[in-house]
């Protein structure tokens, strides 16, 4: 019986793998035929294309290795490819980001796998869904709706640090870092702070994050099919809150403005004057749990390495820390004013970003036919920026290998150079929710610690998104009070 369901397998897999071949030889072969000025490049091998090599350089901790590769070989910003069996342009450098950015639903549109239709079933029009979700986001992740969020973040990061830092010799840091910011998402997008309640969430939250960056084969056994299934059981957990806060605003329990929860469930769209239904706002909540989750952790992981590799740096920062902790009563939290004293330290973290964007690129699709920098783009073509081909060209960033905070002093970067972000219209709009959290986090910790690595040097891996190769275990020296 196990061969019998091995040989099927077997079978279905080359089914697949055949389909794709030729539906993609031909789908080549087409543009190719029509395009004879597409930018240098190989497609690779068929189906899989170059994404072997594209994955692995990440793999091996040196993502960047991919592009600048191809960069010197072909002596362009624009290179042809093949990524996760599509055609793809990749673009490099400050004058591609800023043409990718600036052409939004004009010439290029996001795209994802179709797979993320499966984890996310009301989303299948991503075109549609990111316009929506720029018009509802900003009246709570603009700066001066930020403010009232602070004096919350620090009473939470206090809580975190308390029950899982404090009284501990070592901490592993990248599993912690996580739940802080899953748990401020929690609280602040939809005021879930009990922590039996968020606990509820947490694994199955990881299964999910893992399945959507997953190759999608749904079968019991894969990780794509444990994330369908962790995303089905978070949106059943969703839908119950979702239908206690209606009852909640109904009796007047709940506040209209008091998160983004009750905003969706008050807001009609301006097309048909229609209120979201309630599966499609238990799948923009997830979506936002996920989107100020994965990147913010990261950047959270790796200023804790940084800091600890770079004791010069650390110094500099518990100094500037400590001035905004000592000018404070006893008790009082942290707020607006003490977040834009924190200078240097966002310079740092800033740094970190450079070095390990905790968001290494994105995918966009063309929606027509164009022509840039020479050369021609066919619709439907898939095109891929790099956060690297700028972070790491010293071109843009002179040593770039060199951590050095004072690169964001004045002015700072040319634009469209540092993109942890993105850019110009494209501005990811958590950008400010992120810099609270991230300092917040910051303070809290250097205020109560220094730290070393327990395994020194360790390597960070991209896959894709970046992360301790270990996870990042440190030993805790608490300062004296």
């Amino acid at each position: 019986m196990e061969h019998f369901y091995m040989s099927l397998l077997l079978l279905f897999v080359t089914l697949v793998s055949l389909s794709l071949f030729f539906l993609i030889f031909y789908y080549n072969k087409h543009n190719m035929n029509n395009n004879n000025n597409l930018p240098p490049g190989k497609m690779g091998y068929p189906v899989i294309g170059e994404s072997l090599e594209f994955l692995s350089t990440g793999w091996k901790g040196h993502p960047e290795k991919f592009i600048f590769d191809r960069m010197v070989r072909y002596s362009s910003e624009l290179i042809k490819t093949s990524i996760l069996g599509v055609p793809t342009v990749i673009f490099c450098g400050p004058a591609c980001n800023k043409f990718l950015f600036s052409n939004e639903n004009k010439l290029v549109t996001g795209w994802w796998p179709d797979s993320v239709n499966k984890i996310f079933p009301t989303t299948s029009n991503s075109k549609e869904e990111s316009k929506k979700m720029r018009k509802l986001l900003p009246q709570f992740l603009k700066p001066e709706a930020l403010q009232r969020y602070v004096g919350i973040m620090d009473t939470l990061a206090q809580k975190h640090f308390a029950s899982l830092w404090e009284e501990k010799t070592h901490v592993t840091v990248y599993p912690l870092a996580k739940r802080y910011t899953f748990m401020l998402a929690c609280r602040l997008f939809m005021s879930v702070e009990d922590e039996n309640h968020v606990a509820k969430f947490r694994e199955p939250f990881h299964l999910l994050a893992s399945g959507i960056i997953s190759v999608p084969i749904d079968l019991p056994w894969t990780p794509f099919n444990r994330g369908i299934k962790a995303s089905n059981f978070i949106r059943k957990e969703l839908l119950k809150i979702i239908r206690q806060r209606k009852v909640d605003l109904a009796q007047g329990v709940a506040s209209p403005t008091q998160d983004i929860l009750s905003h969706m469930l008050l807001t009609c769209d301006d097309e048909n004057g229609e209120f979201m239904t309630e599966l499609n706002i238990a799948d923009k909540i997830l979506g936002l749990l996920i989107g100020g989750h994965d990147t913010a952790s990261a950047a959270c992981t790796f200023i804790v390495k940084y800091l600890a590799e770079l004791p010069h740096i650390y110094d500099r920062v518990y100094q500037e820390q400590m001035e905004i902790a000592n000018s404070k009563s006893p008790g009082e939290l942290l707020n607006w004013d003490d977040i834009n004293k924190m200078r240097y330290s966002w310079n740092v973290a800033s740094e970190v970003m450079r070095v390990a964007p905790p968001l290494q690129g994105g995918f966009r699709e063309a929606i027509n036919d164009f022509v840039f920098n020479g050369f021609s783009i066919p619709k439907g073509w898939k095109l891929y920026w790099s956060a690297n081909s700028t972070h790491k060209n010293p071109e843009y960033f002179p040593a770039p290998e060199k951590f050095d905070p004072t690169r964001f002093e004045g002015n700072g970067p040319a634009p469209y150079t540092f993109v942890p972000f993105g850019g110009g219209p494209r501005m990811c709009p958590g950008k400010e929710y992120a810099r609270l959290e991230i300092l917040v986090f910051m303070h809290n910790l250097v205020k109560r610690f220094k730290w070393e690595m327990l395994i020194p040097e360790e390597k960070i891996v991209v896959d894709p998104l970046p992360m301790p190769a270990n996870d990042l275990p440190i030993r805790l020296y608490p300062h004296d009070t």
